[in-house]
């Protein structure tokens, strides 16, 4: 029970990764403060509620991105601050107003709360891959991208990559906001995040592997996976705040594949699943880039078999009701 009588806090605790960051801080003995839109909604709440320890240990507070001083409850008295709340999505009418100002102003407004608190010592940004690499450099398989990589935010605007861009964004306000402050801050990135649902809502990454499955790969948009399982990456969080010596960005990437890779995979694990064997033309396939795992496995993370994760999240989406095979 390392984080006994410890008090930390995380943002959008009702998503899929923060779900899965205050189960394994509850399992480690934290008190744990948590933030939701709306504490009222119980498909928002009710898989953070029925958590082992919840009743004793968990505490749920209303907060909003877009509003200054609302983290401040929350941060107060904590000695870890985990903010995980973004909005995800890839199509918007309205970026600006939907994506981009709640990511970095809400980063902000997260940072400017931990600056009153004493208590704090070390804040975890869940942050993305898509910070790391996706910049005008060609990805070979001989490349090994790592934390030292920074996606370009020009040429991400001319592809109309807006949540692509506001993770860049909120990721270089916080570094800036944390030097001139004297946060100390560490930011996790990880690739397409895969494994089980905790919370009964279908998020933007399992929609990924879902349509994989119902199409056949025919109409997804991604030709490479870089993934990383859920429980994986809720582990590297509370790491990096644990580890005295954890500094700077993590990428959080345990495996590389095509998608014909993965849905060899789903066909082994589901022989019923109605899936290409193949891929018609493997010559045409990107290039599978590598990447490091260094600095990650530095925290102690071991990475999840990518039949493990794949297994436990089609069970997941069956369990939910989003499949049925």
């Amino acid at each position: 029970m390392s984080g006994e009588k410890k008090v930390v806090c995380v943002t959008g605790a009702s998503g899929y990764i923060a779900s899965w960051l205050v189960k394994l801080l509850l399992e480690r003995g934290f008190i744990v403060k948590a933030s939701v839109r709306n504490p009222d909604d119980p498909k928002k709440t009710e898989h953070l509620l029925s958590l082992e320890g919840a009743k004793e240990r968990l505490h749920l507070l209303r907060a909003d991105l877009l509003e200054e001083g609302s983290f401040d409850a929350l941060v107060e008295g904590c000695e870890g601050v985990f903010h995980t709340a973004a909005p995800a999505m890839l199509s918007t009418n309205d970026p600006q107003a939907e994506i981009i100002e709640p990511t970095v102003k809400g980063t902000l407004n997260v940072l400017r709360s931990c600056v009153k608190v004493p208590s704090v010592k070390r804040v975890v940004i869940t942050s993305s891959m898509a910070s790391v690499f996706d910049n005008r450099k060609p990805l070979n398989s001989d490349e090994v991208v790592d934390e030292t990589w920074f996606s370009d935010p020009v040429y991400c605007k001319e592809k109309k990559n807006w949540y692509v861009l506001s993770k860049i964004l909120a990721e270089k306000a916080a570094w800036k906001f944390a030097k001139e402050n004297g946060i100390d801050l560490v930011t996790i990135h990880p690739g397409i995040v895969i494994g089980p649902l905790l919370q009964p809502t279908l998020n933007l990454s399992l929609a990924i592997v879902l349509n994989l499955i119902k199409d056949g790969g025919k109409t997804s948009p991604l030709s490479v996976f870089s993934t990383a399982d859920v429980r994986d990456v809720a582990f590297t969080h509370i790491q990096a705040f644990e580890v005295p010596s954890a500094s700077g960005r993590y990428c959080v990437v345990g495996h590389v594949l095509h998608n014909y890779e993965a849905l060899k995979i789903l066909k082994e694990l589901y022989p019923a699943l109605s899936i290409p064997e193949e891929c018609e033309d493997e010559k045409a396939l990107f290039p599978k880039p590598q990447m490091s795992k260094e600095k990650a496995k530095s925290l102690g993370v071991n990475f999840t078999p990518l039949e493990v994760s794949f297994r436990d999240a089609v069970e997941s989406l069956k369990e939910k009701g989003f499949i049925d095979i």
